[in-house]
């Protein structure tokens, strides 16, 4: 399977909304609260399959930065102080094509254990 790259990030502050566009034409609109609860860091992933940590609360979070590294990913921080993990092109991709199924996930992990978005 071919890597896409990355032609453009763009965030809007208001919408708290990252759009990531790819040199296919594919393009994503990703909410900071999604990225957020989906941080590639090992403090939210954990360190193998069954290991990842629901992060409620997150509602309202948004990007404060984002940093270029090297031409295959960003650093993202995060208004909530979270900067940690790279969001690689592969990765952003990934979360732009199962971000219907995983969204879903994530709200019933949170309903499975009685969280909510809200802070």
């Amino acid at each position: 399977m071919r890597e896409h790259t990355v032609t453009e990030l763009r965030y809007s502050k208001d919408e708290k909304c990252l759009t990531v566009a790819f040199d296919d034409g594919a393009s994503f609109d990703l909410p900071a609260e999604y990225l957020r609860v989906y941080s590639p860091s090992a403090e939210v992933r954990g360190h193998g399959a069954d290991e990842r940590r629901i992060i409620a609360g997150r509602r309202h979070v948004g990007i404060m930065k984002i940093e270029p590294v090297g031409n295959y990913a960003v650093k993202i921080d995060f208004d909530d102080l979270h900067d940690t993990g790279l969001y690689s092109w592969s990765y952003f991709r990934e979360l732009g094509e199962k971000r219907e199924t995983w969204w879903a996930q994530y709200l019933k992990d949170l309903e499975d254990r009685g969280l909510s978005r809200d802070p």
